[in-house]
């Protein structure tokens, strides 16, 4: 697998309006885009750190990932993302490396980028999370 670059990290908030607040007061950032992804159940705020964005993730449903990851463990590290070329070429090596995906498929992310996890159990407890631009 041959990243480009760390494309973003995923924060899990209980609240979207005050986790901007506090990273604009804190850091100097300026969030430059909020994103609802229905089909994740969430709603994203974006900042940009050099090529590395910070994604603020919150939950428009208990039931949805972000819910339940929020009743489970709390706010915090979600997920780091990584950008590739070819996210399809990428899936494939990973999984013939014995990888445990949870998408074998990619999917339609936010900011129109296809996305795809591998399991958190084949990387060390981390979930990573493949991006590729949609084209």
């Amino acid at each position: 697998m041959k990243p480009t670059h760390i494309e973003h990290i995923g924060i899990a908030v209980a609240n979207l309006e005050t986790s901007i607040a506090f990273y604009e007061r804190v850091f100097g950032l300026k969030c430059y885009k909020i994103e609802e992804v229905p089909d994740q159940k969430i709603r994203t705020a974006f900042f940009l750190i050099g090529q590395t964005k910070i994604e603020l993730l919150e939950s428009t449903d208990p039931d949805g990932p972000i819910g339940k990851f929020l009743e489970k463990r709390g706010e915090g590290l979600h997920h780091m993302a990584f950008a590739v070329n070819d996210i399809h070429e990428q899936l494939r090596q990973a999984e013939k490396e014995g990888i445990r995906l949870i998408d074998s498929e990619p999917r339609k992310g936010a900011e129109n980028l296809s996305i795809a996890f591998l399991h958190p159990k084949s990387a060390s407890g981390v979930l990573i999370e493949l991006c590729e631009v949609s084209h």
